[in-house]
């Protein structure tokens, strides 16, 4: 009898979950999904996405399935089920449907890092006001005027201390370079009058930002949660120290034009600001320094390239000076 129970038991085991995978690899929709695969249940093909990949190509996890799918494939990661698209027209049309067809998400672990910070990502006014605050001192103008003698500057100081040492690690180094001077230009952080090593907190917080979030001490996102918070920590001290010392003189950066706007707009909180600056500090932490080590690396296996490039800059210069002399 009880032999008869505990096989009923395990039959009823089996038969639910064979019947959660069934839902899990085939979810509900209201029109045709794509092409593609669940993965396991809960963590789908999460592992596979993190697999570390030192292709300077499309990562293997999209090509293989690009390859295998088309332009567009169905998958889960971090425990949400997601469609991924390389078509050009159909990521066109989804971005016209922002805020019809389709609404704006983040994964979790955006959402814990970025907190309130992402409430006022998609307010047309704070968008508006974003950007030309951006533009005034990272646009076109600014480039010219203010950010290209700084950052020939800052190269030729890197470029001499590198050449002091018997070998470096080229990204990290540029990184380092590049937030040095985006930190500076936003509120005049100088690393050698700081206690705290922000672009380390920026290293080991990059590090956990694309993790499960699971936040519990030892694991990469808890590393990363706590970094945010002391970087978020040093950057709220400095907004307060600069609003509290009126008698200092302009530095003509980021963060004294949000202070003077904050005496005019409602929505420029304290919060707002700090998530404002760490959002921008995020955006050139990895993507500038990647992009210049890519063409560093691209440049050295292709040295004719270099050759015709310098070739052009002398031919240039040839001219100018033609001209001012004619």
């Amino acid at each position: 009898m009880w032999a008869s129970i505990v096989l009923c038991f395990i039959s009823l085991v089996i038969i639910a979950l064979t019947h959660y995978v069934y839902r899990w690899r085939n979810p509900k929709c209201n029109g045709i999904l794509p092409p593609g695969s669940m993965g396991f249940p809960l963590i789908g093909e999460t592992i596979q996405f993190f697999a570390s990949n030192n292709s300077l190509d499309v990562p293997y996890f999209f090509k293989k399935r690009f390859a295998r799918y088309g332009t567009m494939f169905r998958t889960s990661l971090a425990g949400h089920p997601i469609v991924v698209s390389s078509d050009p027209d159909f990521n066109y049309f989804i971005f016209q449907q922002e805020r019809k067809s389709v609404e704006l998400w983040y994964m979790d672990s955006f959402s814990a890092i970025f907190g309130g910070g992402l409430e006022y990502a998609t307010d047309a006014q704070i968008h508006k006001y974003f950007r030309n605050a951006v533009l005034n001192h990272f646009g076109i103008e600014a480039l010219k005027e203010k950010l290209l003698p700084k950052i020939e500057r800052m190269s030729n100081q890197a470029l001499e201390s590198w050449s002091n040492q018997p070998s470096i690690e080229l990204k990290s180094s540029i990184t380092s370079m590049i937030f040095d001077l985006t930190s500076k230009h936003l509120f005049n952080y100088d690393p050698a009058k700081s206690t705290e090593n922000l672009s380390e907190m920026f290293a080991s917080f990059f590090q956990g930002l694309m993790t499960f979030p699971v936040n519990i001490p030892g694991t990469a996102f808890h590393r990363c949660m706590q970094n945010q918070k002391k970087a978020m920590k040093l950057m709220k001290d400095i907004l307060h120290k600069r609003r509290n010392s009126p008698e200092q003189p302009q530095r003509g950066d980021f963060l004294d034009q949000v202070l003077e706007n904050m005496k005019k707009e409602d929505f420029l909180t304290d919060e707002f600001v700090i998530y404002l600056i760490f959002g921008l500090l995020l955006a050139s932490f990895a993507t500038i320094s990647a992009i210049v080590t890519l063409a560093m690396t691209f440049l050295t296996d292709h040295p004719l390239v270099v050759k015709e490039l310098l070739s052009f800059i002398h031919v240039s210069r040839y001219i100018y000076i033609w001209s001012i002399i004619s």
